[in-house]
């Protein structure tokens, strides 16, 4: 059975900047939790479509559509065993959305968009600051059927909003960094 994540994030920096943060490949394992220990052992990248015109050239590497990535993490604190998790990003757009799937990972099934819109907030002095809404949309199933549904309930979902948290906190911590090396 099919099971869905959401997350949503608002950013006061502008969405070419979010963009590029999240469209380094470089940046995930510094936006997942220290216990995972994750590494990119291999990767392949294919290279984006064309910036649209007026999209600034920011620091870092950009992996396109077709980029494939063996990653490696620790599922369970303090374990050793490092699990392999194979992906691949499948869509592109320039500022607006990439998407990612597993081909060999923990999941059954996996499918992880990240999307982008521009969206100002309201301060309490009434000026607006711009920024940037980022919405995590999870699809995944899990191997085991039943089983995989009852781990889903006792521990995945925990486990995806634990580490979506923890995601939203190292991405307001970083995204700053990030901004001033880009300068």
């Amino acid at each position: 059975m099919p099971h869905t994540f959401h997350a949503e994030q608002w950013l006061p920096f502008p969405i070419d900047l979010v963009f590029a943060f999240f469209a380094n490949p470089e940046n995930l394992p510094r936006l997942m939790p220290a216990w995972q220990k994750a590494r990119i052992e291999e990767a392949s990248f294919a290279p984006p479509p064309s910036r649209p015109p007026g999209t600034p050239t920011l620091p870092g590497i950009v992996a396109g559509a077709g980029t494939r990535m063996t990653l490696s993490f620790r599922a369970v604190p303090l374990l050793p065993i490092r699990l392999p998790w194979d992906a691949e990003i499948t869509e592109f757009a320039w500022n607006e959305h990439f998407c990612d799937v597993q081909h060999r990972g923990p999941f059954k099934q996996w499918r992880h968009c990240h999307r982008l819109r521009s969206e100002s907030h309201t301060m309490q002095s009434g000026e607006l600051l711009p920024g940037t809404r980022l919405i995590d949309e999870l699809a995944y199933d899990l191997p085991l059927g039943p089983l995989g549904s009852l781990a889903n309930i006792l521990f995945v979902q925990f486990q995806l909003r634990s580490t979506f948290r923890y995601r939203q906190q190292r991405t307001a911590a970083l995204l700053p960094l990030f901004a001033v090396s880009a300068r």
